[in-house]
């Protein structure tokens, strides 16, 4: 068994984000999972499955670390 560190909050994600993520690569694996609400479109890589899943735990509110400062420049120009 895993010695835990005495650190009280060592945890980058919680698990219950980590359990978002991988239900969303269970769906994916399936071809099940959609990349927005409605009609989005089908996923096509592991790395899309992973950042919705990510996405999904942060509008929950659940402890995920911020997104990196170069994406959300990029996301800010469009």
């Amino acid at each position: 068994m895993a010695k835990r560190s005495s650190k009280k909050s060592s945890r980058r994600y919680s698990r219950s984000a980590s359990e978002d993520v991988e239900k969303e690569m269970h769906d994916y694996k399936r071809g099940k999972a959609r990349s927005g609400p409605g009609r989005g479109g089908k996923v096509k890589s592991r790395k899309q499955a992973i950042a919705i899943g990510l996405s999904k735990a942060r509008s929950e509110g659940k402890k995920v670390p911020k997104r990196s400062s170069k994406k959300r420049s990029a996301k800010k120009r469009k």
